[in-house]
């Protein structure tokens, strides 16, 4: 049985992308992204959009354009080891990436801890608005937030507004001026 986690670039107004669904500013420096290999370790599923997992496509296969570092290729090799859950109504089987990526036109709390239950590690879920739902239902037992010193002023806020939640502070890093942030529900 896995764990669900959700993990968020976010502006220090609380944001992941801008007022005009701009999220350019969260780009990881080459630190904050070895620490993003590195923490891939453990997650086996990834939950996503539609537009993230379009976004997420880059990582299936080295640019003709540009040469990779051995992070960004171990990157790739993590993310195309794990398995991709993608939640939309408008995407179809035939626009996937991968055979072994899974669509699902409508994922509710059921079918989330369906996979959930049968994964064999961490559950990433990506995105607030796919995460919204389970951050509402208590389901998420990881919050990951990387805090980006930029104030956007509006924009896709990375928690729901109605959520109430008691957290624990359980791991902290800076790097540079990104603060990493890991948080567990009270018991």
């Amino acid at each position: 049985m896995g764990t669900l986690c959700y993990t968020a670039s976010v502006s220090l107004d609380g944001y992941v992308a801008d007022a005009d669904g701009d999220f350019q500013w969260s780009a990881p420096d080459d630190e904050v992204f070895s620490f993003h290999v590195e923490r891939m370790g453990p997650v086996s599923h990834e939950v996503l959009g539609r537009r993230t997992y379009e976004l997420m496509r880059y990582w299936h296969a080295e640019p003709d354009d540009e040469e990779w570092g051995p992070d960004e290729k171990e990157f790739s090799r993590r993310w195309l080891g794990i398995r991709h859950v993608v939640a939309s109504s408008t995407l179809t089987l035939g626009e996937l990436v991968r055979s072994e990526d899974e669509l699902v036109a409508d994922l509710g709390l059921d079918e989330l801890r369906r996979i959930v239950d049968e994964a064999p590690g961490e559950v990433e879920i990506f995105g607030p608005t796919v995460a919204t739902p389970a951050i509402r239902a208590g389901m998420v037992s990881d919050f990951r937030f990387f805090v980006i010193p930029k104030i956007v002023g509006g924009g896709l806020p990375a928690l729901p507004d109605d959520v109430r939640l008691e957290l624990d502070l359980v791991e902290h890093r800076v790097f540079g001026s990104t603060t990493y942030l890991h948080y567990r529900p009270s018991d």
